[in-house]
């Protein structure tokens, strides 16, 4: 039997890469920009929300999108809006049209995570998931740990808009890529019958598009329980990681007075630390655990709840001045943040009703992504009022607790959810 699958997961996971060099140039440029426009940290916050404006808002009716559509066509056009606003934004001459080109860049990367999850659930059997989606979520990890300093050198040399320019470029070869290799299981001829046999026997969810209209499909999502219990948990993740996505690097050159470049290499230890504990915890330890016989659902709630604990580290962050230490707290708190985010991002291709899953995964990244925009604006203007990020760490350590506290209470189980027309018919009968 050969391994095809495995490309496809590789393939998402080179997405990744791209999506994230794509949201970063704007962190590791911020100094540069802030001082060509003038910006206030207020300001500044504002600008490095603007691309979760329409990323968050799109991931509700993305979802239905890609369970109507299919993933193959909605990530092909996908790939070229993002590549467009990359572009845009390097040759932008005002504030105004950067804000705009940014926005156009969460048009354009929206669909990617919710499609990478329908893709998963249907080439990846269920018992390979876990490790199926830590190999291409560790990834949003490893392009923070590999492109901060690798940007921070590029807008060293060229300037912030050289910065953007090589992230256009990377964009296009990758919609290339991607529209070359991408297809579904059952047309794809490069598939064995023999791996064909293996992932749908192994609980794949087929192509098929889920019955009844969107609005009533997350009306009957939100109804449930466990969803609501990955919703909170996922926002108050989200919460945190995007702090650490926009303003570590601006963290690093303002509070701990480091140059672009030193901040770039310093940004990467925490990335590199999350990176190796998403594969190796969120993906293989959790896979084999649940392989050798455990509980799928204690292993995964002992997980989630125990990642969110060690994301409170970030409080140890709040109270020290030498950046070493601040480093040495952040990365244990992302080290623990990241293996919530590959069980989470796994979570709805277990539960999700037949044909729902990128309904699912849009509703549950709406709610993380819309802390995209909360969470870079709310900070920025701490950082203003106080001068300090120590208010804007501690108010991330809270939102934690919250989602302590709904994965430990709420999250029930992680069997399928009854299609909503099932249960209809199933009470009219």
């Amino acid at each position: 039997m050969k391994n095809h699958r495995w490309s496809i997961v590789i393939l998402i996971a080179f997405g990744v890469v791209v999506n994230y060099f794509d949201r970063i140039n704007m962190s590791v440029a911020m100094p540069l920009l802030q001082k060509e426009f003038n910006l206030t940290p207020g300001q500044v916050g504002i600008f490095l929300s603007a691309f979760a404006w329409s990323y968050a808002l799109l991931q509700l009716p993305i979802g239905p999108l890609l369970d109507k559509i299919g993933v193959k066509w909605v990530t092909r056009v996908a790939t070229v809006i993002w590549t467009v606003a990359c572009l845009l934004t390097a040759v932008a001459n005002g504030w105004g049209l950067i804000i705009l080109s940014r926005v156009l860049l969460g048009v354009g990367e929206a669909p990617f995570f919710p499609s990478a999850a329908k893709a998963v659930s249907h080439w990846v059997p269920r018992n390979e998931r876990g490790r199926a989606v830590a190999v291409y979520d560790s990834q949003s990890k490893l392009s923070n740990a590999i492109g901060a300093p690798i940007l921070a050198l590029i807008v060293t040399e060229w300037g912030w808009r050289g910065g953007f320019l090589a992230t256009a470029i990377l964009s296009f070869l990758y919609a290339i890529v991607y529209w070359i290799w991408y297809r579904e299981p059952h047309e794809d001829k490069r598939l064995t019958k023999e791996e064909y046999k293996y992932i749908t026997e192994g609980g794949s969810q087929s192509s098929e598009e889920a019955s009844g209209s969107a609005i009533k499909n997350i009306r009957y999502l939100l109804t449930k329980r466990k969803v609501w219990a990955v919703f909170i948990g996922f926002a108050a993740y989200g919460y945190s990681w995007f702090l650490f996505l926009t303003w570590l690097p601006g963290y690093l050159a303002t509070e701990m007075h480091m140059s672009i470049l030193k901040s770039g290499w310093y940004s990467a230890i925490p990335w590199i630390v999350g990176t190796i504990t998403e594969l190796v915890i969120g993906g293989w330890l959790v896979d084999r655990l649940i392989h050798k016989g455990y509980n799928r659902t204690r292993v995964c709630k002992i997980f989630l709840v125990s990642g969110l604990l060690l994301g409170l580290s970030i409080i140890g962050a709040a109270f020290t001045h030498n950046p070493n230490m601040a480093v040495f707290w952040i990365s244990m708190a992302l080290g623990g943040l990241v293996v919530t985010s590959a069980v989470a991002y796994s979570i709805p291709t277990f539960i999700a009703p037949k044909g729902s899953v990128g309904t699912l995964t849009g509703l549950l990244t709406f709610g993380n992504n819309a802390m995209a925009i909360v969470a870079p604006i709310t900070t920025g203007f701490i950082v203003q009022a106080t001068g300090s990020f120590m208010y804007a760490f501690l108010i991330a350590a809270a939102f934690l607790v919250i989602g302590i506290l709904s994965y430990a209470f709420l999250l029930t189980d992680l069997e399928p959810i009854e299609a909503a027309d099932t249960k209809l018919s199933q009470h009219s009968a």
